[in-house]
């Protein structure tokens, strides 16, 4: 479990599903996710039972998100591949849509940073962002993560090859944040 000020991520967990399914269900949560969105709830249930597997092959780690004051699930983030071979991590987030714009993604990735500089004694820690995703930009800028260029044609998304933004931070750029 990961707190902060106003949210509290545990380990999701399948009962999450009926809540997670509305948001996965959303064409607008969805639009820059890897998924397509859900038509039952069993496919949310799915999705959490492959990401308890990688979680205990120690491949992943996916929280649900809640609001500490109301207990509200209102998304999740995690790392979506752990490298400890190479010291490195992928980030990954989503939320429901009546919850953009209050700034809990950026709390929440802030202590996923911490999480795994300090716990996973990780090096590097990327996040692979749709061009058109400004929103998804913008956190990660204001956490100062670097653009570190476009990679053209790089993942199916929805059956198409598309573009993405490599983002990264460096455990030694963020000390430096930290101490200024």
């Amino acid at each position: 479990m990961v707190t902060t000020n106003r949210l509290i991520m545990k380990n999701i967990k399948e009962e999450d599903g009926e809540i997670l399914y509305k948001y996965w269900s959303d064409n607008e949560v969805t639009k820059y996710m890897n998924i397509t969105p859900f038509h039952k709830v069993e496919q949310a249930k799915e999705m959490i039972q492959f990401l308890t597997t990688l979680k205990e092959e120690g491949k992943a780690v996916r929280y649900s998100i809640f609001l500490k004051q109301s207990g509200e699930l209102i998304g999740t983030c995690g790392f979506n591949s752990i490298d400890h071979e190479n010291s490195r991590v992928e980030i990954g987030y989503d939320l429901g849509k009546n919850y953009w714009g209050h700034g809990y993604i950026r709390e929440a990735l802030a202590a996923l940073i911490k999480e795994a500089f300090f716990s996973l004694h990780i090096n590097r820690i990327e996040a692979k962002v749709e061009v058109e995703n400004k929103n998804s930009i913008k956190a990660l800028s204001k956490l100062a993560f670097t653009n570190e260029g476009r990679l053209r044609q790089y993942e199916r998304s929805k059956g198409e090859l598309i573009d993405v933004y490599m983002f990264s931070l460096l455990k030694e750029e963020f000390h430096k944040l930290e101490e200024s």
